[in-house]
């Protein structure tokens, strides 16, 4: 399976991933300073990470002790690189402690906003003020720093907030500035990439398309490339950056899974022929997707079931297609996530990385699983994807039948098509559709009393959910106007047969996630 990640990135940062909560957050964080990052585990050779020749290096926190046994540490040779360090939280304490110093449970543990005090303002603090808010989420604390370390920053309850040996490159922060609850801590993070690590921020998606569609043309070579496409944005970057690379040795093959929103098939089945200009196959898969997805009721079956039936319909229409040793698909970086890395749990199976079977015997062609959604959709702009396209809200590749709680019918796929299109439209008749990541309908399996036409009814619930994000790895619930949701609330019942009731999630993720399987 292809995993590199982009070829020839000039500068480097790599974050090692020690469990925290916010590992990806720093990536994203990295990543808005214009400078190419990526997560590894926390027990990679050094070698390994000497050979990938990264400017910059990011320790991560976690839920650990480092004085614990069985603390997931680093060689301490990483300190000898030569190669500018700062450590978070976690990966301060296990600076301090694996270089002299001292680390031990706090007094008073400290969690969320905490008034900053710096000492020294003159690396990572530079050209900010003396006193400011960060967020703390930790339990341990540095006592003392390190030998050649000096104190940068305090709080009342934490004598080493900030610590830093500028003639080694080395420097730790206990609070975490890539949340937005340290509202200076962009500044910090650009302080350590520009100011200490020499770093000049080069990072942008022209560069990637150029890097991205060499890498695609080595490895493929003159062999010939399928890529599955649903008419999202992730499917259709990947087929436009790959015909770019290798022209008409791609051929891109859509599975019409019966789970789509009302009219999709059509439209996509138009926007390839008519945009595009790519060898399009159109497969009609429905009645053998509902046919594996019958009396299958775990969200977890559903997602395994789906990339499995996939991956099969690709292979059998690949045989076909001389040469065809490829799959091309729109993996993203947090679709790797979610599914579950060495030091992250599973939260959900995406279908094209948890659910994909092992005997595969198609190679997995990824040019995009080291980008974030935003990240994608300015691909897809250099690429000169039409607008609604780019701006297409995220869809899962599973469609429906995530949104569907229970069994996958027909009936109810219908009904929830027509609340689904509801919900879009009345979401862009407010002008709201680009203000909102994603806009979606559920079909609960609850059946609630209702009155119609002063007749007793008995009949199917739907949740609406609307939520705001910039990645999908974080999102709160969408404030959307009363008026909105009065409206979308009395089409749904009026419209959709078999409908009494409708409910608004107001959920953030986490403790949700956006999906609700």
């Amino acid at each position: 399976m292809t995993s590199n990640p982009p070829a020839a990135v000039e500068e480097l940062v790599l974050i090692l991933d020690f469990g925290g909560q916010y590992t990806q957050l720093i990536a994203r964080r990295v990543r808005e300073c214009k400078v190419y990052s990526e997560i590894v585990s926390f027990d990679t050779p050094v070698e390994e990470l000497r050979a990938r020749a990264p400017k910059a290096i990011i320790l991560s926190g976690g839920p650990a002790s480092v004085y614990e046994s069985g603390a997931p540490s680093t060689d301490k040779a990483l300190f000898e690189l030569g190669i500018p360090i700062l450590g978070i939280c976690y990966g301060t304490q296990l600076m301090a402690y694996q270089l002299g110093g001292v680390v031990k449970p706090g007094v008073q543990k400290e969690y969320g906003k905490t008034d900053l005090e710096v000492v020294d303002s003159s690396d990572l603090f530079a050209g900010l003020e003396d006193r400011m808010q960060c967020w703390m989420s930790h339990g341990d604390l540095v006592e003392s720093v390190p030998p050649g370390f000096q104190t940068t920053a305090r709080t009342a309850s934490t004598p080493v907030a900030a610590m830093s040996n500028p003639k080694r490159k080395l420097f730790g922060v206990q609070f975490h500035p890539e949340v937005v609850h340290t509202p200076r801590g962009m500044e910090i993070l650009r302080n350590f990439l520009f100011g200490q690590a020499g770093i000049h921020g080069l990072w942008n998606m022209a560069s990637f398309v150029d890097t991205a569609v060499k890498a695609v043309r080595e490895e493929v070579g003159s062999d010939k490339v399928i890529c599955g496409v649903s008419g999202g944005i992730d499917s259709s970057c990947v087929a436009a950056l790959v015909h770019k690379a290798i022209g008409d040795q791609l051929t891109c093959i859509f599975v019409n899974h019966g789970l789509l929103r009302l009219g999709e098939a059509e439209k996509v089945r138009r926007t390839f022929e008519d945009h595009f200009k790519i060898r399009l196959v159109y497969v009609n898969a429905e009645e053998r997707f509902l046919k594996r997805l019958a009396g299958v009721t775990d969200p977890e079956e559903k997602r395994k079931i789906i990339g499995e039936e996939f991956v099969r319909v690709f292979e059998e229409h690949a045989s076909k297609i001389e040469g065809a040793k490829f799959l091309a698909q729109g993996t993203l970086y947090p679709d790797v996530i979610e599914s579950g890395t060495k030091n992250a749990a599973t939260i959900k199976s995406h279908h094209n990385v948890g659910g994909l079977p092992e005997d595969m015997n198609l190679k997995v062609l990824e040019p995009v699983r080291y980008l974030f959604k935003d990240e994608v959709r300015a691909v897809a702009e250099q690429l000169g994807l039409p607008e609604d396209m780019v701006w297409r809200q995220p869809f899962p590749g599973p469609g429906l039948a995530i949104r569907i709680l229970g069994e996958v019918t027909k009936q109810r796929l219908e009904t929830l098509r027509l609340a689904d299109d509801v919900v879009i439209d009345e979401i862009k008749q407010a002008g709201l559709y680009r203000d909102v990541w994603q806009a979606l309908a559920i079909l609960a399996p609850i059946r609630s009393v209702g009155v119609m036409g002063d007749q007793r009814t008995y009949a199917d619930t739907v949740v609406v959910r609307a939520v705001t994000s910039k990645d999908a790895m974080t999102a709160d619930w969408a404030r959307l106007p009363y008026d909105v949701l009065e409206r979308i609330s009395n089409r749904i019942i009026n419209e959709v047969a078999g409908v009494n009731r409708v409910v608004y999630d107001i959920s953030s993720k986490p403790p949700a996630t956006i999906e609700w399987e």
